[in-house]
Protein backbone atom coordinates (compact mmCIF):
# COMPACT_ATOMS: atom_id res chain seq x y z
CA UNK A 1 0.00 0.00 0.00
CA UNK A 2 1.02 3.35 -1.16
CA UNK A 3 1.73 6.11 1.59
CA UNK A 4 -0.94 8.43 2.27
CA UNK A 5 1.30 11.40 1.54
CA UNK A 6 4.15 12.64 -0.55
CA UNK A 7 6.07 15.71 -0.93
CA UNK A 8 3.49 16.24 -3.63
CA UNK A 9 0.54 16.21 -1.71
CA UNK A 10 -1.60 19.33 -1.58
CA UNK A 11 -2.03 20.92 1.72
CA UNK A 12 -5.47 21.52 1.05
CA UNK A 13 -5.94 17.76 0.94
CA UNK A 14 -3.56 16.94 3.91
CA UNK A 15 -5.50 19.42 5.87
CA UNK A 16 -9.15 17.84 4.31
CA UNK A 17 -8.33 14.48 4.98
CA UNK A 18 -5.42 13.91 7.95
CA UNK A 19 -6.08 16.98 10.37
CA UNK A 20 -4.33 15.09 12.54
CA UNK A 21 -1.30 16.22 10.46
CA UNK A 22 -1.25 19.34 11.03
CA UNK A 23 -0.73 19.23 14.84
CA UNK A 24 2.30 16.59 14.00
CA UNK A 25 3.93 19.29 11.32
CA UNK A 26 3.61 21.73 13.56
CA UNK A 27 5.64 20.12 16.16
CA UNK A 28 8.12 19.16 14.03
CA UNK A 29 8.91 22.87 12.91
CA UNK A 30 6.32 23.72 10.01
CA UNK A 31 4.33 26.78 10.26
CA UNK A 32 0.86 26.49 11.22
CA UNK A 33 -0.96 25.31 8.41
CA UNK A 34 -4.34 26.11 9.61
CA UNK A 35 -4.96 29.69 11.00
CA UNK A 36 -3.87 32.42 8.80
CA UNK A 37 -2.93 32.84 5.13
CA UNK A 38 -4.11 30.10 2.69
CA UNK A 39 -1.47 27.77 1.97
CA UNK A 40 -1.73 26.89 -2.25
CA UNK A 41 1.04 24.61 -2.69
CA UNK A 42 2.35 20.82 -1.75
CA UNK A 43 3.75 19.81 1.54
CA UNK A 44 7.06 19.53 -0.43
CA UNK A 45 7.31 23.50 -1.41
CA UNK A 46 6.19 24.19 2.17
CA UNK A 47 8.72 22.01 4.01
CA UNK A 48 11.69 24.04 1.32
CA UNK A 49 9.92 27.25 2.30
CA UNK A 50 10.36 26.48 5.89
CA UNK A 51 14.46 25.22 5.08
CA UNK A 52 13.26 21.94 6.79
CA UNK A 53 15.77 19.44 6.80
CA UNK A 54 15.54 15.74 4.96
CA UNK A 55 12.26 16.72 4.20
CA UNK A 56 11.77 12.92 2.85
CA UNK A 57 12.53 11.56 6.28
CA UNK A 58 9.44 14.23 7.68
CA UNK A 59 7.23 12.76 5.42
CA UNK A 60 7.94 9.18 6.42
CA UNK A 61 7.48 9.71 10.04
CA UNK A 62 4.62 11.85 8.87
CA UNK A 63 2.77 8.37 7.79
CA UNK A 64 4.29 6.53 10.50
CA UNK A 65 2.04 8.45 12.58
CA UNK A 66 -1.09 8.64 10.40
CA UNK A 67 -0.80 4.80 9.61
CA UNK A 68 0.07 3.66 13.63
CA UNK A 69 -3.92 5.79 14.74
CA UNK A 70 -1.43 8.85 16.14
CA UNK A 71 0.43 7.06 18.76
Amino acid sequence: MADPISLTTPIEEIVLHFPEAVGFLSRHGVRCIRCGEPLWCTLGELLEEDKIENPQKLVEKLNDFITSGNK
